[in-house]
């Protein structure tokens, strides 16, 4: 078996590296760790890791993914605070990238896509110790987000 303990970094394919890097860094307020034609590389703050998410420019013809096929479905990128979910739906919103918005039990999401159609997720993690009846369970329904606020806020 091999000791895997987590995610350190997710690459896309994307139209091109520059214009989604801007996207990424203006709307969730990553960081160019270094940019090189046709490809960036990324962080989030206060991440431990080099790099979290890296471009690779594939061209303006390139198909925008399609819903259904085999491939990645998703990155969800982990805010701090039920206060941030607010926060990342309104600013999500106003450029347009919002899609959505889950109460998966053990965490709160907020769902939406980059300039290339790559769906994210933005979510707070529920305390593990708060995860109760959902440790062995996934499910999706609706968000009541004032509700969530009033419970962790």
């Amino acid at each position: 078996m091999i000791p895997v303990q987590r995610l350190n970094h997710a690459v896309l394919y994307v139209r091109d590296a520059a214009a989604s890097a801007t996207f990424y860094q203006e709307v969730l307020g990553f960081e160019v760790v270094e940019q090189l034609p046709g490809a960036a590389f990324l962080r989030c703050g206060g991440t431990s890791n080099h790099h979290d998410l890296g471009l690779f420019s594939v061209g303006p013809d390139a198909p925008l993914p399609a819903r259904g096929r085999v491939g990645l479905y998703h990155l969800a990128w982990e805010v701090p605070s039920i206060h941030d979910i607010t926060a990342a739906r309104d600013e999500l919103q106003r450029v347009g990238a919002y899609t959505g918005e889950s109460d998966h039990g053990v965490s709160k999401s907020i769902y939406a896509h980059d300039p290339d159609g790559n769906e994210f997720e933005i979510m707070y993690s529920v305390p593990r110790a708060q995860w109760g009846e959902y440790e062995q369970h996934a499910v999706v329904q609706p968000l009541d987000l004032p509700a969530e606020i009033e419970r962790f806020g």
